[in-house]
């Protein structure tokens, strides 16, 4: 069987697919898997065994792009199926026009039309309570249709190659000490800051953590420079790599560090696949739907009735699901 995986517009949800072509190739020792994904994520799925190819879709934000879309769909030959991750009528778009036989995705945006298979998701909760995993939502689109309707998988952890060449290389190119144990403080939440942990928290923790011999790295994109500098701002041994790093650079930087602290982001994904232990902080959103799909997580909350309510700033104004879980308890969960 030949796949053609239409892949998310996320870091985090693009980890996650890892699981489903892992599935798939448990169904299929011999399927190929080729993923179809915005351009900043093919250097994270070149890090993935199981698939063949990474392909750069042409999307633009806001934009249909049909022409670009026409282009590629007539490049794109001899697959048998399609399974689109993403929910826009724009994903879809490809393999309808690639005429891809088999077509399998959620419905949504009017895009029926578009797939052979479309399949209504399941809620994310009922009240309080968690029903659906987003993983689970990738793995069901990888599994028939009855198996879908009476899914609870299990889920194959996600797992990135390493290029320990690369982190050497990485390594030296940032002054970094390769022989002092580290670890990686990943402040940003794109979310919004009800996933975010207090920044004098991150940088108490930080001082803390150099008291006991570590050196700490704070990673994260260049819209994450700001953080970075607060937290490493005057403190020994204290680095701000954000907007420093590729993607495929911090992999392979997690892959060196006794722990990765992070909140519910895609870096905390990226940890868990590169086989850090991570230390996963959660506020308004809940590790029953997005967790760091690995053995080696620690999961930090605060019990507090609100949460989760997955808002993206707190409604009530206090952020009590993340500024009750205290500096001490998060290095206690490092060490």
């Amino acid at each position: 069987m030949k796949y053609l995986v239409v892949g998310p517009s996320w870091v985090g949800d693009m980890v996650m697919a890892q699981s489903l072509f892992k599935s798939l190739l448990q169904q299929d020792a011999d399927a190929r898997i080729d993923v179809l994904a915005p351009g900043w994520s093919l250097p994270i799925i070149a890090r993935m065994p199981e698939v063949r190819e990474g392909i750069a879709a042409p999307w633009k934000s806001g934009e249909l792009a049909f022409k670009e879309q026409w282009r590629l769909a007539r490049s794109l030959k001899d697959y048998d199926k399609a399974i689109v991750l993403p929910r826009s009528f724009k994903s879809a778009l490809i393999p309808f026009l690639a005429r891809i036989p088999e077509r399998v995705g959620f419905s949504g945006e009017g895009r029926s039309i578009l797939l052979t298979d479309a399949r209504k998701r399941r809620p994310t909760r009922n009240g309080a309570e968690i029903t659906d995993k987003t993983v689970w939502r990738y793995l069901g689109l990888g599994a028939s249709k009855a198996a879908y309707e009476r899914y609870e998988f299990d889920v194959p952890q996600p797992a990135l190659r390493i290029d320990d060449a690369n982190a050497e290389q990485v390594l030296a190119q940032l002054g970094l000490d390769a022989t002092r144990p580290a670890v990686a403080l990943c402040p940003g939440a794109e979310y919004g800051p009800a996933k975010q942990w207090p920044l004098d928290y991150h940088r108490s923790l930080a001082g803390k953590l150099v008291e006991r011999g570590y050196q700490v790295w704070v990673i994260g994109g260049p819209k994450d420079g700001e953080a970075g500098a607060t937290i490493a701002g005057g403190q020994e041994r204290v680095f701000n790599l954000c907007g420093k790093t590729r993607l495929e650079d911090t992999v392979d930087l997690f892959s060196r560090c006794r722990s990765v602290v992070s909140h519910d982001s895609g870096l905390m994904h990226v940890a868990a696949a590169a086989g850090a232990d991570v230390v996963a902080i959660y506020g308004s959103s809940s590790p029953d739907f997005t967790p760091p799909l690995t053995d080696k997580a620690t999961i930090m909350r605060y019990p507090i009735e609100c949460s989760p309510c997955f808002d993206r700033t707190c409604r009530f104004g206090h952020y009590k699901c993340l500024t009750q879980i205290s500096v001490d308890e998060v290095l206690q969960a490092c060490q």
